[in-house]
């Protein structure tokens, strides 16, 4: 898929299919995460990969607005990063291309919220998170059930300013 068709076509899935993404796919998905850009090049970033259906369904326990990490076929990417000064920008910036690379598979995906949330800390212990270790962001993936409609966004107009506002 071209760059740009799968920017546009990016969607946040809540639904899937059940049919599970190979370890290859998660794989070229996480390599994807890896390779974003970083302030210093820190890399601060670590990923674990949950596809085991128990460990989802406690996920799926644990976070009130990612119940769907529950559902048969989906995993679940963890993206924890060590304290940095801009772990939270780097890290964003690896779920971004992860989640572009899922669309350029032909998979689906949900960005999750990480980092300053309640169930943070359980998570990272449940994962086995090493101390100073932060969760950055999860991430759902899998096959869609169905096609989102599109989020409305804003037109360029609004948002592109030339020199000043």
């Amino acid at each position: 898929m071209e760059l740009f068709e799968a920017i546009r076509s990016r969607r946040s899935c809540r639904a899937y299919s059940g049919e599970p993404a190979t370890k290859e796919e998660l794989e070229q998905i996480v390599d994807a995460g890896r390779r974003a850009p970083t302030a210093r090049n820190e890399q601060p970033w670590e990923m674990v990969v949950i596809t085991d259906e128990a460990w989802r369904r406690e996920l799926g326990t644990l976070i009130p607005n990612g119940k769907f990490i529950a559902s048969p076929g989906v995993a679940c990417i963890a993206v924890f990063s060590c304290e940095t000064k801009f772990y939270l920008e780097d890290c964003s910036a690896a779920v971004t291309s992860m989640l572009l690379a899922a669309v350029g598979l032909g998979l689906s995906a949900c960005w999750i919220a990480g980092d300053k949330k309640v169930y943070a800390g359980a998570v990272a212990s449940m994962l086995g998170a090493p101390k100073g270790m932060k969760l950055a962001a999860l991430m759902a993936v899998g096959h869609a059930a169905e096609t989102p409609a599109p989020a409305p966004k804003r037109p360029l107009k609004d948002v592109l300013h030339w020199e000043r506002f």
